[in-house]
């Protein structure tokens, strides 16, 4: 269930549904309401860690942009937690709702609405496992961003394989119970630290900073969905630095 429902890929969240529709699933889904309830403390903890791990990459001045910003809750902690940074973070969201916490652009898919280089970094959390196409939306990523496009996501790592299944499976239930109650597809797919690797390496980004072992979430969720299942890395839109070794 740790994942963000607010923090989806530009194609993956449905239009928001009319105050029927949303009346009609409330009565309907009890299950789906309690799931959200129990979801609020891990979102927060969440937010808090992500946040920090992201800030140690960013620097005075900086302009973000957050890809598949949701409702703009990371953008707007990043701007909360480090007030003496003075960012502008802005967002990329495929259904922009209105009143989010930041700017939001609407994106529809394909190239993004900017120039080369329009940001100073860029951030894609727990999006790429539901994007169909990965490899161009990251490629978009990295094309608008300066410095660094820094991305938060799962993996089963790279160990034997009935130890990945294993991991695999906690990390499928996870995606699914954060998703199921708001009506976002799961694909499934959480690539290992060496494909994502790869993936990098097809878009000539350089890899800057990478960790498997961030500790996003309160007892009792950590002692199920921690280890080694979360991917963190901060990649170059040119290959001039190297990897720091993972956490």
């Amino acid at each position: 269930m740790p994942d963000d429902p607010g923090h989806e890929p530009a194609d993956a969240r449905p239009p928001a549904a009319t105050p029927t529709q949303e009346s009609n699933q409330d009565r309907a889904s009890p299950t789906s309401r309690l799931m959200q309830a129990m979801h609020g403390p891990v979102y927060r903890r969440r937010l808090e860690v992500l946040s920090r791990a992201i800030g140690e990459h960013l620097k005075t001045g900086d302009r973000v942009l957050d890809v598949g910003c949701g409702v703009g809750t990371l953008g707007s902690k990043l701007i909360e937690a480090f007030p003496e940074m003075s960012l502008h973070v802005e967002g990329l969201e495929r259904y922009p709702r209105g009143g989010e916490a930041i700017p939001v652009t609407a994106y529809a898919g394909g190239r993004m609405p900017f120039d080369d280089d329009a940001f100073d970094v860029v951030t894609i959390a727990d999006v790429l496992h539901h994007e169909p196409d990965p490899d161009t939306l990251l490629g978009e990523c990295l094309r608008v961003a300066r410095r660094a496009v820094i991305v938060k996501d799962h993996t089963p790592g790279d160990g034997p394989a009935p130890w990945r299944a294993w991991k695999q499976a906690r990390i499928a239930l996870m995606d699914w119970a954060a998703n199921a109650p708001y009506g976002v597809k799961c694909l499934y797919r959480y690539p290992r630290p060496s494909q994502w690797r790869a993936m990098f390496d097809r878009l000539s980004a350089g890899l800057a900073a990478e960790s498997t072992h961030m500790r996003l979430y309160p007892l009792p969720f950590s002692l199920v969905f921690t280890g080694g299942l979360q991917y963190f890395a901060v990649i170059t839109p040119s290959q001039t630095q190297s990897a720091s070794s993972p956490d």
